[in-house]
């Protein structure tokens, strides 16, 4: 008896320890959901990297070591690019070619722009093109052609005045009665002419650059394909001044034209000679009107020519409306 009552207290002591183990349980699986972390792609680790920090105008700042940006390289006259007298060097461009461009010595060019060797210049450098010192003034229109001795024509334009050049008519006293209805209004001043070039800079007194049988004309002035004349002649003939001038340049260093000689007649007209034989003046060396300065040759040419070149300003003309009818 005494033994089946403490088998009872022992099966009891059992039972209600198994009942607080479970409540135990049941209390610690009642709580909330695990939270899933979705700032993370499933089966990667956070990324642990900082972000790079912005800068106050809204760009990334470079990583402390990392290596600088290269500044641009600033070419030399950048500050002058598209002013009037100053001219931007383009592929394939040298001094001698931007003087015959623009009306000019290259030696002038050189020394107004501080370059100790002409032969290296850069694409994108700017250079001046005219005197320091000297406004540029854009040159005149050529007049139309027409034959020797008979005077230009076209149409001339009248100015226009703007509002703000017209002054203000008197205003009568109220009461008071005006001869006309309409006021007659203050007479407007015409604007200024652009200044002209001196007689002397337009009244060369052309002659032709070859004399005798020879001066056939052979390759006509077209502005896009020849900027001057081609006139035909035999190996050696004498190459002439067309006036009075100054060499500006001799020697071979322009492509396409051979042995050249370019002569500046004043501050309005250059005249080239090209593809010579021989070159019988110098640089700086002064020349008169007719005064032989080369022989005819071909070089750089398919055959024996002279090509004749009259600049205005820097720009190709057609020779043949400046010299004298043959």
């Amino acid at each position: 008896m005494h033994t089946l009552i403490s088998n009872r207290l022992i099966g009891l002591s059992l039972l209600v320890a198994f009942t607080a183990l479970s409540g135990c349980a049941t209390q610690r699986s009642g709580g909330s959901a695990p939270v899933e972390d979705r700032g993370t792609s499933a089966g990667r680790a956070p990324s642990t990297q900082a972000p790079a920090p912005v800068s106050s105008a809204g760009t990334s700042t470079p990583a402390a070591g990392a290596p600088a940006a290269t500044p641009a390289k600033v070419l030399p006259g950048a500050e002058n690019a598209g002013k009037p007298g100053y001219y931007t060097v383009r592929p394939g461009d040298t001094l001698i070619r931007i003087g015959l461009e623009s009306g000019q010595s290259w030696r002038d060019i050189a020394r107004w722009n501080n370059i100790d060797n002409p032969n290296i210049i850069e694409v994108g450098q700017v250079v001046r093109i005219i005197p320091p010192g000297t406004a540029q003034v854009a040159a005149a229109p050529l007049p139309p052609a027409s034959a020797p001795g008979t005077p230009a024509s076209g149409p001339v334009s009248t100015p226009v005045s703007s509002p703000s050049a017209v002054t203000a008519t008197s205003i009568p006293p109220a009461g008071t009665r005006t001869a006309s209805a309409t006021p007659t209004p203050a007479p407007v001043a015409s604007p200024p002419l652009p200044p002209a070039s001196s007689p002397s800079d337009e009244d060369i007194g052309w002659i032709w650059p070859i004399t005798g049988g020879a001066g056939n004309v052979i390759a006509r002035f077209d502005e896009v394909s020849n900027k001057g004349v081609g006139i035909s002649g035999k190996l050696g003939d004498p190459v002439l001044a067309a006036g009075d001038g100054r060499v500006v340049y001799a020697g071979a260093g322009l492509r396409g034209y051979g042995n050249l000689v370019i002569l500046k007649h004043n501050n309005t007209y250059l005249t080239a000679y090209a593809h010579n034989q021989t070159l019988l003046v110098k640089e700086d060396q002064t020349v008169r009107k007719g005064q032989k300065i080369a022989e005819m040759g071909n070089s750089d040419a398919d055959r024996v020519k002279l090509h004749f070149e009259i600049r205005r300003q820097g720009k190709p003309v057609d020779p043949l409306r400046f010299l004298p009818a043959r």
